[in-house]
């Protein structure tokens, strides 16, 4: 069990596809472009706006600068009362006693000041709340009287309003959209060309693709068509061949094997012949297994566990054998049921032959079989582990090509070097995935994964 849970933390990795690159890196783009337009329009709006504003203070402060001085007496209290309910306009003496609430410093407000400050004089005060009431106060001078000019806040926006945040905000939402659909339009080719190529990896025969769009998206695609089409007739070509040999190898060996057991020899000398024999024709189906075409159509689902228990329910006869069995009972995968067990036939002879301990000749196998279902997967994951020798390292990825021996397997006259080749082959062929590894206590290990 520890050994599947730390295989599958290896195999736990986070894969960024390529539409979600392409979209992360147009969204970056849009809003890295929209945030310098923002602060843009913001630098540039600041100083136009700044001197509207203070136009627009001194102005009012003038004019009602002016009313004031020129106005009856009488009518001065009417005149306040004008300006407030019309204008929002409300004048208060200035009082050294006033609690008063400076405004909050922003660029916005120094350059207002400034501009402000030059018309009206360097005495001139701002404030957002004086004795506790709200607005947006401004000093001014009468004679040698002071007096406050209050105006509602909203009157004097110094600000970028929250419209324009609101119309930022939309049309983002509206960029990352479309930077959405040209991911999905640019990817959905690659994607298509991806998903074809999974399939031809698996052994299977992919439909078609378009070869419309762009130039070079048809011409891609006319490729690969192409080279699907010449995969498929090679494949065939080379079935044919290694079928029709090995079956033409066949008939004499038959009637070797006949003239064998005719012919006046000694015992010895017949026993070896007919090991020659066996060894001759136990190649020869190791050709046609793996010139053996694999169809999905005929895949059905089968009790693996079943099959695996009677297989090392035969090898635990084998009294030089020891072995560490942990199947889950019931676990059903898709595929050809007798394929599968060839497979397992394979890695099992793989292991009698060069996994045994090189001093007392005992093999000692591990086998585990687990569900998938705890990655969220349908399927199996196999275990396998010999405590042998092992396989030098840079050996093993050419050890699952056919024709292909290592040193050991040199060594011995049994073997075609297709053992592993045909294991390689059905794991593909099953949608599958193996890793062949050695241990770091000794011998080689296995990893299977059967959907």
């Amino acid at each position: 069990m520890g050994n599947i849970r730390s295989y599958l933390q290896r195999l736990a990795w986070v894969q960024s596809g390529l539409f979600w690159r392409t979209f992360f890196l147009l969204a970056l783009l849009v809003t890295a472009s929209m945030t310098t337009w923002f602060v843009s329009i913001k630098l540039l709006d600041r100083k136009p706006r700044a001197q509207q504003l203070s136009n627009q203070i001194v102005s009012i402060v003038t004019i009602t600068s002016a009313a004031l001085t020129h106005s009856a007496e009488e009518r001065r209290r009417e005149l306040l009362i004008d300006l407030a309910r019309s204008e929002g306009i409300r004048i208060y003496l200035l009082e050294d006693t006033d609690q008063i609430e400076a405004l909050e410093e922003s660029p916005m407000l120094a350059e207002l000041r400034l501009l402000v400050q030059q018309k009206l004089g360097k005495q001139t005060r701002f404030a957002q709340r004086v004795n506790g009431e709200e607005g947006f106060w401004v000093s001014f001078k009468i004679d040698d009287d002071q007096f406050w000019l209050r105006l509602e806040q909203d009157r004097l926006q110094t600000e970028i309003g929250w419209h324009i945040f609101g119309w930022a905000a939309s049309s983002l939402v509206l960029a990352l959209i479309a930077a959405a659909l040209i991911s999905r339009r640019i990817n959905a080719p690659l994607s298509d060309l991806s998903a074809a190529a999974r399939q031809l990896a698996r052994g299977n025969h992919p439909s078609p693709l378009k070869e419309t769009g762009p130039r070079e998206i048809r011409e891609t695609n006319t490729s690969f068509n192409q080279m699907v089409d010449d995969l498929a007739r090679i494949e065939l070509d080379r079935t044919v061949i290694l079928a029709g040999i090995s079956h033409d190898l066949r008939t004499p060996l038959t009637r070797l094997q006949l003239e064998l057991e005719m012919a006046n020899l000694d015992n010895a000398t017949r026993d070896a012949m007919q090991i020659d024999l066996r060894q001759m024709d136990s190649i020869i189906q190791q050709f046609l297994d793996y010139a053996k075409p694999l169809h999905e159509s005929t895949f059905s689902s089968f009790n693996l566990s079943s099959l695996l228990e009677q297989l090392f329910t035969d090898m635990a006869r084998d009294h030089s054998i020891l072995m560490e069995v942990q199947i889950v009972p019931n676990l059903y995968v898709t595929g050809i049921e007798i394929e599968v067990r060839r497979l397992f036939n394979n890695l099992i002879q793989n292991a009698l032959r060069y996994g045994r301990n090189e001093v007392t000749q005992q093999l000692k196998l591990q086998l585990e079989c687990r569900s998938r279902a705890n990655t969220g997967q349908s399927g199996a994951l196999i275990y396998l582990r010999d405590f042998g020798a092992g396989i030098i390292e840079s050996e093993i990825p050419r050890l699952l090509r056919p024709f292909t021996r290592g040193e050991v397997a040199r060594s011995q006259a049994n073997g075609s070097g297709l053992g592993l080749a045909i294991v390689d082959r059905i794991v593909k062929r099953h949608g599958g995935k193996i890793q062949i590894q050695n241990h770091e206590f000794g011998g080689l290990e296995i990893y299977i994964e059967l959907r």
